[in-house]
């Protein structure tokens, strides 16, 4: 009974990641928090149906085996990099970190901004005190391009803002959202010019306007891409692995993670646990070559900063 139970868990698992149970509203308070842990079951279940086959439980060790190499073919291709298109253009540099109600380290995302050369910042749970903090550890000489939307509301923040090293102007329209998404129109060097937009769609807790249905609505008001090459960064609250996530994928963005072979790598945790899930993101229109991407350690936050390197498509 037992094995078949293990078996069984292991099948109801991947036919729910398969089927998307996550977008049913009668389920989504569980099945979403829930199937961003496919990964890990993946990377359990050859050692379950090898138990079970050590156990000489030849039904359940079957299907184990079976689930196992489901949800192996599912999860293994993020590890490994993708073609990218002859983008020609200017290299810009992103880079996106969430600070936890304001209180990761600035002078750490500073240390990170000179290190890559970035030439955009996203900040997530941006709080006053965390621009001060910033400004302090020589962020705006580095960056004195802005676009702040505070909106603090103590103990949470559900404050944004975009800093960069060019020019900015007016971004693409976004829908209103719990927490703050600012928009810009960057202004390059050579006359380039690319949309970004700083994304946090509200988590997917229990609370009634912070729920599944308004997590999914507010993915699904992101914008599709344009004429002008686009990025989004940020925290989506969002992995692989949830129908909504695909579903801006499908828009015709790449994720920069997946686009380089990182896409298992995660960026946030319970604090004091590690990293658990990936749940930050940068994606990029089409035309645009992902050339690098990387997960930094930001103390004092539950999120990991993402940094990617993109060569926009050029005219």
């Amino acid at each position: 009974m037992i094995s078949w139970a293990v078996a069984g868990g292991l099948a109801a698992w991947a036919v729910a990641r398969v089927a998307a149970v996550d977008r049913v509203r009668r389920a989504e308070k569980v099945a979403v928090p829930l199937v961003s842990a496919t990964p890990h079951v993946a990377a359990v279940a050859p050692f379950a149906a090898l138990g079970l086959r050590l156990a000489r439980r030849r039904g359940p060790a079957a299907t184990a085996a079976l689930v196992a190499t489901a949800l192996g073919l599912m999860v293994r291709p993020r590890r490994l990099p993708r073609p990218q298109p002859p983008a020609g253009g200017q290299v810009l540099r992103v880079l996106s970190a969430n600070m936890f109600f304001g209180e990761g380290d600035a002078e750490v995302i500073v240390a990170l901004v000179r290190e890559a050369g970035a030439d955009v910042l996203c900040l997530q749970e941006l709080t006053a005190d965390a621009v001060t903090q910033l400004k302090q550890a020589g962020l705006d000489d580095l960056m004195p391009h802005t676009q702040l939307e505070l909106r603090s509301s103590k103990p949470a923040s559900n404050g944004s803002g975009i800093y960069s090293r060019f020019p900015l102007g007016e971004g693409p329209a976004v829908p209103p959202s719990v927490n703050a998404q600012p928009t810009v129109l960057l202004g390059l060097p050579d006359g380039d010019e690319v949309e970004l937009i700083c994304v946090h769609p509200c988590a997917p807790g229990v609370r009634p306007w912070r729920g599944p249905t308004r997590w999914r609505a507010e993915l699904g008001a992101l914008p599709p891409p344009g004429k002008r090459p686009r990025v989004l960064a940020g925290d989506f609250n969002a992995t692989l692995d949830h129908a909504a996530f695909r579903d801006v994928l499908r828009l015709g963005y790449n994720d920069a993670a997946q686009q380089t072979g990182n896409a298992l790598v995660p960026t946030w945790g319970i604090p004091g646990m590690g990293a658990l899930l990936p749940l930050d993101h940068v994606l990029v229109s089409p035309g645009c070559a992902v050339r690098a991407f990387s997960v930094h350690v930001v103390p004092r936050s539950d999120h990991r900063a993402v940094y990617a390197e993109i060569q926009l498509p050029g005219r």
